[in-house]
Parts: C-alpha cells; sequence; structure tokens
C-alpha cells in the first residue's frame, strides 16, 4: 500500500479532487481504492486556509507499487505496512470455558466482571464479550436515558440524584462532554485508532477515523453508546445498570464482590475484576485503599471554564473563511510568573458549561457540544498545573481531600448555583454584578459572584496573569466581559492506583484497574484504548490459565 502524504486540499473540496491528486502524484497509476489516513486544517495563514491530507492508495497491480516510486521520487510518497488493529483472542480461544448465567442472584462469575461503563469499561466489556468470555458489567448509574432525564431534571431544579448525573451512569463523564477524541497519547500498536473505529462501527461519523481533531458531539455518542451495550448483550454479555460495587473479599484465588441494587445486596464471585471506576466514585477509591491497593498521589490540574461570543473566536482563529468552516477550537499555553503551567483544556467549540457534581454539597463544572457546535458561546477551561506538593500530606486521601475542600468551598459560595464572574472583576477581586455582552451559556443555575478569592492564590494569580498572553494570541480573549465560572477540579485522578507489568494492581494479581479512574488516561480515546489493552491483558491471563 502507498502513503502519500502532506497533499494540500481547499477548504471546499471534494471526492474528484481527491482522485485528481492521486493521479497527478503518482502518474496516472491504476488505483484499486484509496482512504484518508489523517486530515488537518491549517489556519497558520488567515489568507491562505487549507487542509493537510495523508492518503493510503492501493494499486490494482499491488507489485508495481515499488515501480510506482521509484519514479515519482517523493519523499511525502512511500510505501506502508498499515494494518488495522486486530484484538489478538477470538471466541474459539475460549469456548470451552463455563462463564456466567443471567441470574442476577448468582455468585457464580467465571468470567469477567467489569465495573464502570465508561470508555475504559465499555471497550473492554465490548472486546471481552466480542471473544466470547460473557463480561459482567456493573454500573452504579442508570442507561443513557434515564440518566440524561435524571440530569434534565438537575440542571433545572438543582434536584442530584447521585448515582445518575454527569458523572455517573451509562458512558461515564465524557456522555456529558464534548465527545472530543483527539489525543496528544502516540498510537502505539494501533489502540487509538483502533478506539476510533470502534466508534465509527457503532455509529460515529466515518470522518472521526481520519480527523486530527475528531468530534462527535454529545447526542450522537448516547446513541453510540446504546449500541454497544446491545453489541455487548448480543455476544453474551451482561449489562447491569443500578449496580452498585461496596466491597471486595479476596478469596481463594479470585475475589467475592458485593453489589449493591434497589432490592438488597448480591454477591459476584470473579477471577478477573476490571476496575473502570472513573475519576469521580471517591467511595469506591476509599474502598480500594481499604483494601489495601497501592495508591500514589500525581499531578493534575484546577481552574475555572471561560466563555466567549463563538463569532468572536471563530473570526481570530479563520478571518474571513470563518463562515466556511465548523466552529473554531484553539489551545493557548502559558507560564506564569510563579512558576505555574496555565492552559486551556477540553475546549468546547459552540458549546455549554455544565453543572456536573455528583455529591452533595460539592460543586464541579465541565464543558459540552452537540454535534454541530452551533451555540452562541465558545467555552474552554482555562487551568493550572498542581503537583503533591501542593496536597497537605504525601497520603492519596490528601491528594482527594484537597479536591473536595476547592469543591465545596464552591458550593457553599452561592448554594450549590454555579458562582460567575467577569474577567476584570476577577483580576480586581471584586463580586461582579452585572454581565457585558457575553450572556453565558449555562447548563444548570449559576450566579453573579466573586470566584477569585475561592482559587488557591496561586491559581488565581497564575490565571490572570496568562490572560494578557492569551489576548496577544487570540485578540478580544481578553476583554473585560469575559464570563468565567468554577470551579474546574476533576482535569484527571489526582492519584494513581500503582499496577503492574500485566495491567494489574501490584499485589492483587486478577485486579486490573483502567481509565482515568486509575490515573492511566486523560479523555474518552486514551480511557478506551487502557479498555481494550485491559481486555486484552484478561484474556491473556485467562488464556494462560487454561494451559
Amino acid at each position: 500500500m502507498i502513503l502519500i502524504r502532506n497533499c494540500r486540499f481547499e477548504i471546499d473540496y471534494n471526492e474528484k479532487d481527491i482522485v485528481k491528486c492521486i493521479n497527478k502524484k503518482l502518474r496516472n497509476a491504476p488505483i484499486k481504492d484509496y482512504s484518508i489516513y489523517k486530515r488537518s486544517l491549517d489556519s497558520r495563514n488567515k489568507n491562505d486556509i487549507h487542509f493537510v491530507i495523508s492518503l493510503l492508495v492501493e494499486l490494482k497491480d499491488e507489485k508495481k507499487e515499488h515501480q510506482i516510486l521509484r519514479s515519482v521520487h517523493n519523499k511525502n510518497i512511500t510505501l506502508t505496512d498499515y494494518a488495522k488493529y486486530k484484538f489478538p483472542y477470538t471466541k474459539s480461544d475460549f469456548k470451552n470455558l463455563l462463564t456466567h448465567t443471567a441470574d442476577e442472584s448468582s455468585t457464580a462469575a467465571s468470567g469477567p466482571v467489569v465495573v464502570g461503563s465508561g470508555p475504559s469499561g465499555y471497550f473492554a466489556a465490548l472486546y471481552l464479550a466480542e471473544a466470547g468470555l460473557k463480561p459482567i458489567l456493573i454500573e452504579r448509574g442508570f442507561d443513557v436515558d434515564t440518566r440524561s432525564s435524571d440530569v434534565d431534571r438537575f440542571w433545572e431544579t438543582g434536584q442530584l440524584n447521585s448515582e445518575s448525573n454527569v458523572s455517573f451512569g451509562e458512558g461515564g463523564a465524557g456522555t456529558f462532554s464534548d465527545g472530543k477524541l483527539n489525543t496528544g497519547n502516540k498510537d502505539k500498536g494501533g489502540y487509538i485508532k483502533a478506539v476510533l473505529e470502534t466508534f465509527h462501527r457503532f455509529g460515529a461519523p466515518e470522518n472521526i477515523t481520519y480527523d486530527a481533531k475528531p468530534h462527535i458531539g454529545t447526542e450522537v455518542l448516547k446513541t453510540i453508546l446504546k449500541n454497544i451495550r446491545m453489541a455487548v448483550i448480543n455476544n453474551g454479555g451482561d449489562i447491569r445498570f443500578g449496580h452498585k460495587l461496596t466491597g471486595i473479599t479476596k478469596q481463594d484465588n479470585g475475589f467475592l464482590l458485593d453489589v449493591e441494587n434497589s432490592e438488597g445486596t448480591i454477591n459476584l464471585y470473579t477471577d478477573n475484576l476490571i476496575l473502570a471506576i472513573g475519576h469521580s466514585a471517591r467511595d469506591t477509591m476509599e474502598l480500594l485503599l481499604n483494601l489495601g491497593l497501592k495508591m500514589e498521589q500525581k499531578p493534575y490540574a484546577i481552574g475555572i471554564r471561560v466563555e466567549h461570543k463563538r463569532e468572536m473566536i471563530d473570526k481570530a482563529m479563520y478571518g474571513e473563511a470563518a463562515s466556511k468552516l465548523p466552529a473554531a477550537d484553539y489551545k493557548l499555553t502559558y507560564h506564569a510568573s510563579n512558576g505555574r503551567p496555565v492552559f486551556s483544556f477540553c475546549m468546547c467549540p459552540g458549546g455549554y458549561v455544565v453543572n456536573a457534581s455528583s455529591e452533595d454539597g460539592h460543586l464541579v463544572i465541565n464543558g459540552m457540544s452537540y454535534s454541530k457546535r452551533d451555540g452562541i458561546n465558545s467555552n474552554s477551561a482555562v487551568i493550572v498545573g498542581i503537583t503533591p506538593e501542593d496536597f497537605a500530606g504525601d497520603s492519596p486521601r490528601d491528594a482527594i481531600s484537597f479536591q473536595e475542600k476547592l469543591e465545596k468551598d464552591f458550593y457553599t459560595a452561592c448554594n450549590g448555583s454555579i458562582p460567575v464572574q467577569l474577567l476584570k472583576d476577577f483580576k480586581e477581586h471584586k463580586e461582579t454584578s452585572k454581565l457585558g455582552e457575553i450572556i453565558p451559556q449555562i447548563k444548570g443555575k449559576y450566579r453573579l459572584s466573586e470566584i477569585s478569592h475561592l482559587l488557591p492564590g496561586y491559581v488565581t494569580d497564575a490565571i490572570s496573569e496568562s490572560f494578557e498572553s492569551f489576548g496577544r494570541t487570540i485578540p478580544g480573549y481578553d476583554r473585560d466581559d469575559t464570563v468565567l465560572s468554577g470551579i474546574e477540579s476533576r482535569t484527571s485522578s489526582p492519584v494513581r492506583i500503582v499496577r503492574d507489568s500485566e495491567m494489574m494492581a501490584e499485589g492483587f494479581p486478577g485486579i486490573f484497574p483502567v481509565g482515568e479512574g486509575a490515573g492511566y488516561a486523560g479523555g474518552i480515546t486514551s480511557a478506551a484504548a487502557d479498555g481494550i489493552k485491559a481486555a486484552e491483558a484478561v484474556c491473556r491471563r485467562i488464556k494462560d490459565n487454561i494451559k
């Protein structure tokens, strides 16, 4: 197969333009098929915005590929042995294994148990099910439709369901987000590409498989989740919503699980337990600490959400071409004079700020976009790096307590409503009493307030200082009536569960901590990839035990 890199296309290109480009590059060699491998938008010059595309091309006569390459002599045209990721285990590997029954009162679960239906949990369950291992997945929250109703009710009334919210339920925290699938991780082994292709297989548009910054949108993501759920079930898996892990007892060579549901507590026994608990299940994290799992503090980041009018951001990024392109995103970084890194995070073009609280008496926010990204405002987190040295002590509980205190303070400030402050007032440490031209686009109740004093001083100072630099990059970014809200405190987990080379918790063979909650991912795609790797590790362990 031939890879053609760095092909330039105008922003309104079509399929004929692609074929014309291939014919020109390969001197009209007969083409069997082609596909887009990667696509990015080059907007560095506002007067010359264009796409840069890499193409995979298959010739009708594969034997002539070397001959063609010698004749074109172009460093951007090379041979590639690109092959799609293939899960290394199939149903034939495990056809003689006993598996669980569908009886929810049963304690027999010789297949794997997955805790959590976020990206890492769902992808682990999907790949295990397709390999014939019939996993049981338990999720403390509810299916995406029930969950959506609970979230809408919370945003409208402020009445929180602590087990069904923006953090807990089918799809995890990523369900109510921008649905961004880009990651800074290198794709060793093809796992990230596999995640994107799996999303496409279950309903996402094809362009997510090759765009440099792929995006789905929360409403499309909900449909994909339902399709993945049905695939798990149709392959013999069992998904149980409203089932919360409340206890783990080491027993023989496996683990006896206490699982609480609406009717009481049931038990499940398993030799292989995948913990995909997410970054908000603090009660489950406490359970694991008491069990003796080794954890360590890790760096993460906290800050605020910033809102601007989408039209301003689009014009600043794309100039006159803005009307022809989707809503613009951006990425900003700054190193403050106090030594703190400041950076944009989870930028949501044409999106909304959402109340993402999951515990009574705590407040946390996030950003969300629909697939069209056509909201009036664009928002992003602006966050500051936090290190273990900022915590009161050196235990994992100290890291979690640091996070909890901030969320409690923000909740108390406006009695559960999201505190909102204008940038000018934030810099001057003054309470905001009146909005400017930018009207907050917030899902949930909010109140004009003063948030600069609620953050640690070094965070407030670093954020205030960063806006001057950001304003030079994006004109208008530092305008006085820029809307700020807080707190963005769950950018990632502040702790990591230590695991060995086989992805098992150190000292606990058979327990596989994965995803954001375990401290090994930072978004939908990296979490899902970690889930696939965990499914591989479980299959490998089961296969070894068969021998």
